[in-house]
């Protein structure tokens, strides 16, 4: 690992730590020797290192040890953590908060989760819940479920294209006169790769089995209705559709606990919305007039 790398991701560590207590006031037992402030352990050309993290990194390191930490083993935890402040520092002055991509995405993702949050806020009452669910029932809805037959048949050369085309057009003209779709699949089909299962499925699962194109042309089809031959990378597709499910609000005591998460994250968007607002209103901010 080269020192600039280190030097980035020591800096997003500790910016992220920063930010997550921007606005808090300092806390814990005053400082052990006299000259330091409140709360510090040491300081860094001005800034602090606090005593609390010294003492989360002492627990740690206490934690994987059978014999309590020694005089020596105190004094590495906190030149371990006078080197990070420095590294920290260095980083900064570098000027790596700004050109380095991955400590711009950390850093504003530390914002995020400082400035986008209600965690504070007081647990919803039941009621609050059931309004919300009931304002946004479209959150909450299930997709329809489909069981799909299919006689598939694959190509076994680019010569071969146009009759597996006409044996796909006659399985579907058989399909669509009756015939069972076991007679069908042995006389014209071929063996599927990954077979369709024999249940009903989300569009989502159904489109793994089948691919885009093919989800696409079962979901329009109604129960008992066969596609024409759908051309995919593997071959020709001929659906049918056996039964479908309609799309379903559940019931709101089944979902009680997706709906207060679904609440919480509306909330930490509209948080962070606000916050986004309230800092673009104070900054002086400048576009160009025409984008390129």
């Amino acid at each position: 690992m080269t020192a600039e790398r280190r030097a980035r991701q020591l800096l997003a560590l500790g910016a992220a730590a920063g930010l997550a207590v921007a606005a808090t006031a300092l806390v814990g037992a005053r400082a052990p020797h006299a000259g330091l402030p409140e709360g510090a352990i040491a300081t860094v050309n001005g800034e602090l290192v606090r005593a609390d993290d010294y003492a989360r990194a002492l627990a740690a390191l206490a934690a994987d040890r059978r014999d309590p930490p020694g005089e020596d083993d105190r004094r590495r935890v906190l030149d371990r953590l006078v080197d990070e402040e420095l590294l920290v520092q260095r980083a900064l002055e570098l000027g790596l908060a700004r050109r380095d991509r991955l400590v711009r995405a950390e850093l504003a993702g530390a914002a995020i989760g400082l400035l986008g949050t209600t965690a504070d806020a007081p647990e919803p009452t039941r009621a609050e819940l059931e309004a919300f669910y009931d304002a946004h029932r479209d959150d909450f809805t299930e997709p329809g479920r489909i069981r799909v037959e299919q006689v598939f048949v694959g190509p076994a050369s680019v010569e071969d294209e146009a009759r597996a085309g006409g044996r796909a057009a006659a399985a579907a003209r058989r399909l669509r006169a009756g015939d069972a779709l076991a007679g069908v699949r042995r006389d014209l089909g071929d063996e599927e790769v990954a077979p369709l299962p024999d249940a009903l499925l989300p569009p989502a699962k159904l489109r793994e089995y089948l691919g885009e194109t093919a989800t696409r042309a079962a979901l329009a089809l109604a129960p008992g209705g066969v596609s024409d031959p759908v051309r995919s990378g593997a071959g020709f597709h001929v659906l049918r559709v056996v039964e479908r499910e309609a799309a379903r609000v559940p019931p709101f005591d089944e979902i009680v606990d997706a709906v207060r998460a679904q609440r919480r994250r509306r909330g930490d968007e509209e948080a962070l919305r606000t916050a986004l607002d309230s800092l673009r209103r104070r900054a002086d901010v400048r576009v160009a007039e025409r984008l390129p």
